[in-house]
C-alpha cells in the first residue's frame, strides 16, 4: 500500500484522555469538589498537537505508540474526517491501549495513568520505529523524545534528509537537541534535570550545542528564546481568561510547528506559538474546541493578524 504524503510527521504519544473540569480548586485529601463537566477525547502530547495542527488546516501523519482495543475505535472515529491520518499507527488487539484520567481546575491539571507500567515492560515495546519514508516526505517533523532509541532515530533521520523538526524537553548533550531546529524546554524539565544550574548559563549551553532555536518556557511568566551567539530574547505570554491549562504546552508546540511550516522568523514563531497556547487555554476541552487561525490572531491583537501570515505564505 502506498504511503499518502502529509505536510507534518508527528512522532510520540497519542491516547484517549478522560478529563474532568472541576468547579473549584483541586481538593485537599478527604474533602470534596464538584465536577462541572467531563469528556473522553484524544489526548497525549502528540495527539493534542495533531488536533491543533488539523484545526489549522495542516495535513498530519501520526506515529508512535500502538493503539489498543479500548482506544483504537474512538481515535479512528475522531480523526476520520480531519486532515490527520492514523495510517502509520499500529493496532494491537492484545493491548488495552493508552489512556489517562485528568482533573482540571483553572490553574492546574492533575493526571493519573499507567505510563510507568507501559515503559517498564522492556520485552514488550508497544511503539513503532521511525518511518523514514514519511519523514522524507514531510515538510516539518514534530518529535516527542520519550520512546528511547526509536525517538532518537527520528532525529537522526530528519538530520539525514534535511527535514527540520521541533522537539521538547531533551537534554543538551543529546543528538535530538543537537539536530533540532526548535527545542522547547519547560520549567518543570529544567528544574528536575538541572536543579543546580544557573538558568542563563544553562540557556547559553543549550544554544551552543545546536544551530537551532532554543526556547525556555515558564508557564505564564516571561519565556526566553534565542540561538547560538545571540543574547537571550524575552517574550511575555499573552494574558487571557483561562478555562483550562490542559494541553497548553502541546498547543504551544503545535504553534511552533505551524510557524516553521509557514517560514516565520524566530520572533514571529514565538508570538504565534504563545498565542496558540493562550487561545487553547480559553476553551475546554481542546479536542472539542481547538483553536483556529482567527482565534489565535485575535489573542495576539495588533501584534499579529491573519494578513501577516498570508504575507509569509506568499
Amino acid at each position: 500500500m502506498s504511503l499518502s504524503e502529509r505536510e507534518i510527521y508527528l512522532y510520540g504519544m497519542t491516547l484517549m484522555t478522560t478529563s474532568h473540569r472541576l468547579n473549584g480548586e483541586f481538593p485537599q485529601p478527604d474533602s470534596y469538589c464538584e465536577i462541572a463537566e467531563s469528556h473522553r477525547l484524544p489526548g497525549g502530547e502528540t495527539g493534542t498537537c495533531a488536533v491543533v495542527l488539523g484545526s489549522l488546516g495542516l495535513t498530519v501523519h501520526l506515529d508512535g505508540n500502538f493503539l489498543g482495543r479500548n482506544t483504537h475505535p474512538e481515535l479512528v472515529s475522531y480523526f476520520d474526517a480531519s486532515p490527520v491520518s492514523l495510517e502509520l499507527m499500529t493496532y494491537d488487539p492484545d493491548f488495552d491501549g493508552l489512556e489517562d484520567v485528568v482533573f482540571v481546575d483553572q490553574n492546574t491539571r492533575t493526571a493519573f495513568g499507567r505510563f510507568g507500567h507501559f515503559f517498564a515492560n522492556k520485552s514488550m515495546r508497544r511503539w513503532n520505529p521511525a518511518n523514514e519514508k514519511a519523514i522524507q516526505q514531510a515538510k516539518v517533523v514534530g518529535l516527542d523524545p520519550f520512546f528511547f532509541e526509536e525517538s532518537a532515530e527520528v532525529a537522526r533521520l530528519c538530520h539525514k534528509h534535511n527535514v527540520n523538526f521541533a522537539t521538547v524537553d531533551c537534554r543538551t548533550d543529546s543528538d535530538t537537541h543537537r539536530f533540532s531546529e526548535v527545542n522547547i524546554l519547560s520549567a518543570e524539565f529544567l528544574s528536575s534535570n538541572y536543579p543546580e544550574e544557573d538558568l542563563a548559563s544553562l540557556f547559553t549551553d543549550y544554544a551552543n550545542h545546536t544551530s537551532g532555536l532554543v526556547i525556555f518556557t515558564f508557564g505564564v511568566k516571561e519565556l526566553w528564546f534565542g540561538r547560538k551567539g545571540q543574547h537571550i530574547q524575552r517574550f511575555t505570554p499573552y494574558q487571557v481568561e483561562v478555562k483550562s491549562t490542559l494541553g497548553a504546552g502541546d498547543s504551544f508546540k503545535a504553534g511552533v510547528i505551524y510557524a516553521m511550516r509557514q517560514g516565520m522568523d524566530d520572533a514571529m514563531l514565538v508570538r504565534f506559538a504563545s498565542a496558540t497556547a493562550a487561545a487553547a487555554c480559553m476553551a475546554y476541552p481542546i479536542a472539542k474546541f481547538p483553536p483556529d487561525l482567527q482565534k489565535i490572531c485575535d489573542v495576539a491583537g495588533e501584534s499579529f493578524a491573519v494578513a501577516d501570515i498570508a504575507d509569509v505564505l506568499q
